[in-house]
């Protein structure tokens, strides 16, 4: 389930990241950590993201995360590129690596398990479907922590 602070973290993010001409892919809030990790991934959309376009976010972004108030504890900001982890989020990449292997991690655990690994069927509104050895698995959403392709893939 999404921590309850991402859509404000979100909202507050899109300006500063679409400032210096990036674009923001996600934001998750990993507070089962300690400390906390609050991990923005960004892509370049005209060239690979590189650390540069990381750490240009990490300064902007800091400050206005600072001022903002927001998250009340001392966290770890991580700025990472999707293009280098491979995550799945939008509609179009979920169409685009159907039929590629996918790792969808869970949180809280789903049918006793926080990973499962198979083919990428589709994805709707309210479930991620994956084959797994013939297969099929249907994965709520709401449980989706992150999904990201595959080794091979």
């Amino acid at each position: 389930m999404t921590h309850p602070l991402v859509p404000k973290i979100i909202d507050l993010a899109k300006p500063v990241v679409a400032d210096l001409g990036l674009d923001l892919v996600g934001v998750v809030f990993h507070t089962n950590q300690y400390p906390p990790v609050l991990r923005v991934d960004i892509r370049n959309p005209y060239q690979e993201t590189g650390l540069d376009d990381c750490e240009r976010i990490s300064h902007a972004l800091e400050a206005y995360l600072d001022a903002a108030e927001f998250i009340p504890e001392a966290y770890t900001l991580e700025i990472s590129s999707p293009g280098i982890s491979r995550y799945l989020t939008t509609d179009r990449e979920f169409i685009c690596f159907k039929g590629f292997t996918i790792i969808v991690s869970t949180s809280p655990a789903f049918k006793g398990q926080q990973e499962w690994i198979g083919t990428l069927i589709s994805r709707d509104n309210e479930t991620i479907y994956l084959n797994q050895k013939g297969r099929m698995v249907s994965i709520p959403r709401s449980k989706v922590s992150m999904v990201l392709l595959g080794k091979g893939s």
